[in-house]
């Protein structure tokens, strides 16, 4: 697979990023089987062997359990920690945590950052997270405190670079305006079915920050993959009509042309690829040799505006 740099830093990636969240088959870490975590494990070898060299996760899926998981995998397979980059998030308690009367809430507060990244480390079984991201915008948010709770873990080696989630520019530029370092990513819902962030200002904002998009749910939880389908009479049928034309015409699948239509954009998106199933991560890595033309993302973007363009 071919790679492109992260942000303003000096990591490497793959063009397309494997998603963790789904890699114990539950989200009840009271579930977690052996058998649970034998697939998950195989899940991200395929990813692996794939190409893909970044891996998403947080510290929310499955309680942890997702990045326990994973770091089973590095245990069985040390020499591939030098080979990948890890990215991780923290910053949403559900509730119930730490009392049971504790709400679901975001947290910011440079005690959660440290305690988390703290928690990640040990589950991932690695002294370095190579991208450190919040996960999503908490209203409380000090950004000087957010800053020095970044230095300290920057200070301490326990982490490379960061980056956030789910940010509106606004609060991208409110906490970069704090920080010694430039954030190198901003994950967002990108895809056919949200074409906000093509108008928002996020994507722009990324190419003007040298920040790299990372796309979550790139195939719209799947209805825009390979075998997906909407309701009858649902307008979209026409997009994935057009999809599905676009890939008899590259000899791919529709799973793969939704992700090259993505990463086809000048700021560099990268899409988190979040099947567990080996044949279908494989699938998705097709999308790297798909190249669009201007006409083919253009009557793909038509389709999915479901309006002929201004």
């Amino acid at each position: 697979m071919k790679t492109q740099p992260i942000g303003n830093s000096d990591l490497v990636s793959s063009r397309l990023s494997y998603g963790c969240m789904r890699i114990t088959g539950t989200w009840n870490p009271r579930e977690v089987t052996k058998e649970r975590e034998e697939a998950g494990i195989a899940a991200c070898i395929a990813a692996y062997e794939a190409g893909y060299t970044l891996f998403d996760h947080a510290d929310i899926y499955a309680a942890g359990e997702s990045e326990r998981v994973f770091g089973l995998l590095l245990k069985r397979m040390p020499a591939m920690r030098g080979k990948i980059i890890i990215a991780t998030k923290c910053g949403i308690r559900f509730g119930g945590d730490p009392t049971p009367t504790s709400p679901h809430r975001y947290d910011f507060s440079a005690e959660h950052i440290l305690a988390s990244c703290d928690k990640s480390l040990k589950r991932l079984g690695t002294d370095m997270i190579d991208i450190y991201q919040l996960h999503r915008p908490d209203p409380l948010m000090n950004p000087a405190e957010v800053a020095a709770a970044f230095e300290t873990l920057h200070k301490a080696g326990k982490v490379r670079y960061f980056g956030v989630s789910n940010f509106m520019p606004s609060f991208v530029s409110c906490l970069q305006a704090y920080l010694p370092a430039p954030l190198v990513v901003n994950q967002v819902e990108i895809h056919l079915g949200r074409l906000e962030p093509f108008t928002d200002g996020t994507l722009d904002q990324c190419i003007e920050k040298r920040m790299t998009p990372l796309s979550w749910s790139p195939v719209a939880g799947g209805w825009l993959a390979e075998g997906g389908t909407v309701r009858d009479g649902d307008p979209r049928h026409h997009l994935l009509s057009v999809l599905d034309a676009t890939a008899k015409e590259h000899g791919v699948s529709r799973t793969a042309i939704s992700l090259a239509w993505l990463l086809k954009h000048p700021s560099g998106i990268i899409p988190i690829v979040g099947s567990t199933q080996p044949d279908r991560i494989r699938d998705a890595a097709k999308a790297d040799d798909v190249e669009l033309t201007r006409d083919q993302w253009y009557r793909i973007l038509v389709a999915a505006r479901q309006k002929p363009l201004p």
